[in-house]
C-alpha cells in the first residue's frame, strides 16, 4: 500500500563542501557528515555538483531524486534517529565523463514525523512517494524528470540561460525560409533534422499525459519543467504556421547533407532548407497533428501552466489551421519527399479526426466532435506511433461520448498486445513489434492501456500489463540494464546521437570513435533489444541505439501516469521480472 508521508523540516544548516577522499579514473570517493545539535528524527541531504555526474554510489543512504547536478538522499530505516551531538559520516562515490573532477556541496535537513495519510503533501522542497518495492519497483518520479532533460538536449536554436544541459549550446539560429524565422524546436532525434510530423505528435502525447496525469507531475515536481518543456515546441509551431498565406512549414535541413555530416549542432554551416504544405502541396496529416499540439497545448497552458495568454495564442493558432487541414486533405509525403524515406505518412484521416477531437476538448463546440466522429477511421491499428493515431483517436472519442463503438476498438487494439493476442513476446516478456524502437513501441500501448483503465476499461488488466512494459523497459530484463540512459546503475553509454557523441572542443568527430559518449544523454530511451531480449550498446547500431522525440513522449506519459497512480494507491503491485 502507498502511504504519502508529510515531513516538517526542524533545521536547515547552510551548504558545506563535501570531503573528497580518493580519486580513481572516471570517478571520485567523497563524504559528508550529518551532525546533530539536537535531536533528528530522520534526514535528508541536497548534494550539488559543479559538473554532471551520471551515477552516484551510496551504501547507508537512498536516492530519492536526482538531475544531472543535484541528487537529494535520504536515511535509511536503521539511521534515521541521532541523538544531540552525534555525527553521521556517510561516504559515496560517483561517477563523471572528462578528466575534470565535478566538486560540490551538501546541505543537510532534519526532519520528524508529523503525520501520514493518503493524500501527498510536504511542507520541504524535497517531496516523496513512499512505497513497498513489490508495489513501485522503479523510480517513476526520477525517470519522469530525467525524460524531462532529454527533450532539453534536442532543442534547438537560441537557448535560454536556465538551460540544464552543459554540452549544449546555441544552435541552427538562421534556420528560415525568405526571412521568415524558423528557429527553435526539437531536433528529431541524434541528427540535426527538425521533422514537424512526429515532433507535433510527440507534443501532443506529452500534452494529453500532463493533462490526464497531471497529479503525477506534481508529485514528481516536475510542473514547472514540463510547462518550460513543451513551451518550445509549441513555439516554434507559432512560427511554422502562416495563416495569412496558409502556409505550413514542415522540415527544416536536409537529410542528404545531414547524413555525411559527424558533428554538434552547434558547429552545423551546411545548408538547411525549409519544407512546407500549402494549398497546392498538401499535408492534413502533419496539420493536424500540429492543430492537436496546439489545442492540447491551450488546455496544458490554460489549467496546468497558468499562462492565460499564450493559451490564447495557441488556440486562435488552433483554429485557424484547422481550417487549413480540412480544407487541404492530402498526405503531405506525397508532395514533400525529401521526408518520406524517414517518416513517410500512411493515410492521414486519422490526425484529421484528431485534431477535430482536440479541438472540441479545448472549445466544446459540437461541430467539432461532430466532424470527429464522421471521420474516426474505426477499426483495429496495427500499432500506436506517429504514424497511426487511430488509438488515441477511439479513446478520446470514447472519453468524450461513451459510446461502444469506441470502447470495442479500443479494447481489440489492446487485446493483440496482451499475452496470447497477435503480437511476439520477447523470452522475458517486452511486446515485440518492429526492429526499430522496440522500446517505444511497447511504451506507446503501454500508455494506451493506461489511458484505457483510466476511462474505466479492463483497468486491471491493462494497468498491470502496462507497469510490465515500463518495468522491462527500466530493468526488468536479461540484462538487468535500463533502456533509459541515466536512469539506474546500468544503461546505453553509446547512443546513436552526434551531440551526446562529440566532445564540445571539437568541430568534428566519428561515430566509431571508441569509448563512451562523452556527454551523457540523460533521459533518452534508446531502441531497445532484438526478439530473443538480445541487446548492442553500440553507437553505429543505430536501430538499438536511436533516442528520438517521439521514441520518449508515450514513454514519459506514461511514467506520469504510473505516479499518478502510485499517488492515488491504485497501482498494482509490480509483476515478477520473467529474467
Amino acid at each position: 500500500m502507498f502511504v504519502a508521508i508529510l515531513f516538517t523540516c526542524i533545521g536547515v544548516l547552510h551548504a558545506e563542501p563535501f570531503t573528497i577522499i580518493n580519486e580513481f579514473p572516471g570517478g571520485t570517493e567523497a563524504s559528508f557528515t550529518v551532525h546533530a545539535d539536537h535531536a533528528i528524527h530522520g534526514w535528508q541531504v541536497r548534494l550539488v555538483f559543479d559538473r554532471p555526474i551520471y551515477q552516484l554510489k551510496i551504501w547507508v543512504a537512498d536516492i530519492v531524486s536526482h538531475t544531472p547536478t543535484e541528487w537529494v538522499v535520504r536515511n535509511k530505516e536503521y539511521n534515521r534517529d541521532v541523538s544531540p551531538g552525534n555525527d553521521v559520516t556517510v561516504e559515496f562515490q560517483y561517477f563523471y565523463s572528462g578528466d575534470q573532477v565535478p566538486h560540490g556541496t551538501y546541505t543537510i535537513q532534519g526532519f520528524e514525523l508529523t503525520g501520514y495519510g493518503t493524500t501527498f503533501a510536504s511542507n520541504t522542497a524535497y517531496s516523496y512517494l513512499s512505497a513497498t518495492a513489490s508495489s513501485m519497483r522503479y523510480n517513476y518520479s526520477e525517470a519522469l524528470g530525467l525524460s524531462i532533460l532529454f527533450y532539453d538536449a534536442q532543442r534547438s536554436g537560441k537557448l535560454p540561460t536556465d538551460n540544464p544541459i552543459p554540452w549544449r549550446g546555441d544552435s541552427a539560429l538562421s534556420d528560415a525560409d525568405n526571412r521568415h524565422d524558423l528557429s527553435g524546436g526539437w531536433y528529431d532525434a541524434g541528427k540535426h533534422i527538425k521533422y514537424n510530423f512526429p515532433m507535433a505528435f510527440s507534443t501532443w502525447v506529452l500534452e494529453w499525459g500532463m493533462l490526464k496525469f497531471a497529479d503525477g507531475y506534481k508529485t514528481a515536481g516536475q510542473v514547472n519543467m514540463a510547462c518550460d518543456m513543451i513551451r518550445w515546441p509549441l513555439e516554434y509551431f507559432l512560427k511554422s504556421w502562416i495563416p495569412e498565406k496558409n502556409i505550413l512549414y514542415v522540415q527544416v535541413g536536409d537529410p542528404d547533407f545531414e547524413d555525411i555530416y559527424w558533428g554538434r549542432a552547434e558547429n552545423m554551416n551546411m545548408s538547411r532548407p525549409a519544407y512546407k504544405v500549402t494549398e497546392s502541396c498538401k499535408g492534413s496529416d502533419v496539420a493536424g497533428d500540429t492543430v492537436s499540439a496546439f489545442a492540447a497545448g491551450y488546455l496544458v497552458f490554460k489549467h496546468m501552466c497558468s499562462d492565460a495568454v499564450f493559451a490564447d495564442k495557441l488556440l486562435t493558432a488552433a483554429k485557424s489551421l484547422y481550417t487549413f487541414t480540412v480544407n487541404n486533405r492530402g498526405r503531405y509525403t506525397d508532395c514533400l519527399t525529401k521526408t518520406k524515406t524517414a517518416y513517410g505518412s500512411s493515410f492521414e484521416n486519422d490526425e484529421v479526426a484528431l485534431a477535430a477531437v482536440w479541438m472540441y476538448k479545448a472549445t466544446r463546440d459540437n461541430t467539432y466532435l461532430s466532424y470527429a466522429r464522421g471521420h474516426y477511421p474505426g477499426g483495429t491499428s496495427w500499432t500506436f506511433s506517429w504514424d497511426d493515431v487511430n488509438p488515441a483517436v477511439a479513446l478520446l472519442l470514447y472519453e468524450e461520448t461513451r459510446h461502444s463503438v469506441y470502447k470495442r476498438d479500443i479494447e481489440s487494439f489492446i487485446r493483440d498486445f496482451l499475452p496470447g493476442g497477435k503480437r511476439y513476446y520477447t523470452p522475458c516478456g517486452l511486446v515485440w513489434v518492429a526492429e526499430w524502437g522496440t522500446s517505444r513501441y511497447a511504451a506507446n500501448v503501454a500508455l494506451i492501456a493506461l489511458m484505457a483503465a483510466e476511462e474505466g476499461i479492463q483497468p486491471d488488466t491493462y494497468k498491470k500489463w502496462a507497469l510490465s512494459q515500463i518495468n522491462y523497459i527500466l530493468g526488468d530484463n536479461k540484462l538487468h540494464i535500463s533502456y533509459m540512459i541515466g536512469f539506474g546503475n546500468a544503461f546505453p553509454l553509446h547512443p546513436h546521437h552526434k551531440g551526446s557523441a562529440c566532445p564540445t572542443n571539437v568541430d568534428w568527430c566519428f561515430e566509431n570513435a571508441s569509448g563512451p559518449n562523452p556527454n551523457i544523454l540523460y533521459g533518452g530511451l534508446v531502441g531497445g533489444p532484438d526478439r530473443k531480449d538480445n541487446y548492442s550498446d553500440k553507437r553505429e547500431d543505430e536501430k538499438q541505439n536511436s533516442a528520438t522525440c517521439d521514441g520518449n513522449a508515450a514513454f514519459q506519459s506514461a511514467l506520469a501516469g504510473l505516479v499518478h497512480l502510485a499517488v492515488r494507491d491504485s497501482l498494482p503491485r509490480a509483476p515478477d521480472s520473467r529474467c
